[in-house]
């Protein structure tokens, strides 16, 4: 059964199939939610980010939560990621991403943590600054490898991409080719060595394992990217959101957004087939499920869901009944997964 968690800002939309149609149920409600994640190794053991109420925790898809996080120093959870490959008997580990930026890392299902405080002593943190709150920073987004089990990424908004190879220890400064405004990292694990990455500044990716790094935008109208995805079944498609800048991005008053996607040997192209119009559309959060090959999944920040069979070419809107009267604040985090 495929299950879809929607960080809305103010509450997770855990979206399924009941008596053959699609139903949001709402979770957490009121909420700050931020981000989200699901355990490879049990599905059903899902993690929500809110920020300022800290980290929660479901064991049962969604259905019930539990407030955890002993040793997370920071109510803001900005980012949570579930290595595919590390795990401590039935847990897989757990990473959390806070404002101001630290990461922790829990091998107990969340319970407790502690702190990776090497990141905080790279050269360039005294750098690092989010424009809307320029005296801080924040751990945007995490991609543990899928392959080499202590090797991590993460992305600093606004600092850039920093490389651990021993759990997060010790850490690697921001290298030439990387963007510097990253918002979203992944990996792959069809593709030994491959991360992605969508940047404030463009798209960037490194084929050996984050030691080098080149910037690929070449068909791109726009390069404020957002949300990224890759197909599960093939390294070499991805879909990218876009926009003209973060105002477009993230402003209701001025959004335009559009998804491009981009396959071996060609250029980036935009997709349009069945989704909105970009004026009047802020960024999407992407989503792929390992179970889908092929499949995307997409939402606006307004939480709308399409959803994409053909890699990307061609969307259809997911029609999901909400519960009445509810709008999405904003959709913030999107995970798909495969359970039952």
């Amino acid at each position: 059964m495929t299950t879809i968690y929607i960080a809305t800002g103010d509450a997770l939309a855990v979206v399924g199939r009941q008596d053959g149609a699609w139903r949001a149920d709402l979770r957490l409600v009121g909420l700050p939610t931020q981000c989200v994640a699901s355990d490879p190794l049990r599905p059903e053991r899902v993690y929500c980010g809110t920020f300022g109420r800290g980290l929660w925790r479901s064991g049962d898809a969604g259905t019930t939560w539990q407030p955890v996080g002993d040793g997370i120093s920071y109510g803001e959870v900005m980012s949570v990621a579930v290595s595919r490959l590390e795990h401590v008997g039935e847990y897989g580990v757990v990473w959390a991403g806070t404002e101001p930026s630290a990461l922790f890392r829990s091998e107990d299902g969340g319970r407790t943590w502690q702190e990776r405080p090497s990141l905080r002593a790279l050269p360039s943190a005294p750098t690092w600054s989010f424009p809307p709150r320029p005296w801080t920073s924040h751990v945007r987004t995490i991609a543990p490898d899928p392959l080499v089990a202590q090797r991590l990424f993460v992305g600093i908004e606004l600092g850039g991409v920093m490389r651990s190879l021993d759990a997060g220890l010790t850490w690697e400064d921001r290298k030439p080719g990387a963007q510097p405004d990253a918002h979203t990292l992944v990996t792959h694990r069809l593709a030994p060595g491959w991360v992605y990455e969508a940047a404030g500044g463009g798209y960037a990716e490194s084929s050996d394992g984050g030691d080098d790094w080149r910037g690929y935008d070449t068909g791109l109208a726009w390069r404020y990217l957002w949300g990224l995805a890759v197909d599960p079944a093939d390294p070499e498609t991805m879909v990218i959101s876009a926009s003209p800048g973060p105002r477009e991005a993230h402003d209701t008053a001025r959004a335009q957004a559009m998804l491009y996607r981009r396959t071996a040997g060609q250029l980036w192209r935009p997709v349009h087939t069945g989704l909105p119009e970009p004026t009047g559309t802020r960024a999407y959060i992407l989503a792929t499920n390992d179970a889908e090959p092929g499949v995307f999944y997409a939402a606006p920040h307004e939480g709308i869901l399409y959803r994409s069979v053909d890699a990307g070419l061609t969307w259809e809107r997911l029609e999901a009944a909400w519960p009445a009267g509810y709008r999405a604040r904003e959709a913030a985090g999107l995970v798909v997964v495969e359970s039952g």
